[in-house]
């Protein structure tokens, strides 16, 4: 029996999530990076939505930007400056609503979880 669009979708957050769970703190990585793990490369769009709707299940949404280190999802949070103020205490450093040392910070599933 084929999934319903709803299951794919519940199921792909899940998958989100789990990664997100393991990303260190004092690391980022990006939508994209979390997608192409997921062999949904094209996905990223998607990443962000789930982490938009991870707010008050204990999901580290913060540690997770665009490709760039651009702190994108930032809206999302209440206030906005609590995305950069959690990531600030954990040790990354944020400018201008960008992380600082990017390719430092950078966690890429792909090559973190081989």
């Amino acid at each position: 029996m084929a999934k319903s669009k709803s299951e794919k979708k519940h199921n792909f957050f899940e998958d989100v999530y789990e990664v997100v769970k393991l990303i260190p703190k004092g690391r980022v990585t990006s939508y994209g990076a979390i997608a192409k793990y997921l062999g949904t490369g094209m996905s990223a769009r998607m990443v962000g939505w789930a982490m938009n709707a991870a707010h008050g299940l204990g999901i580290a949404a913060h540690r997770v930007v665009n490709s760039k280190g651009l702190l994108t999802g930032r809206h999302h949070f209440t206030p906005p400056s609590s995305m950069q103020k959690s990531l600030e205490k954990e040790g990354v450093k944020v400018k201008k609503h960008q992380v600082q040392d990017f390719e430092k910070r950078l966690w890429d599933p792909r090559k973190e979880l081989l």
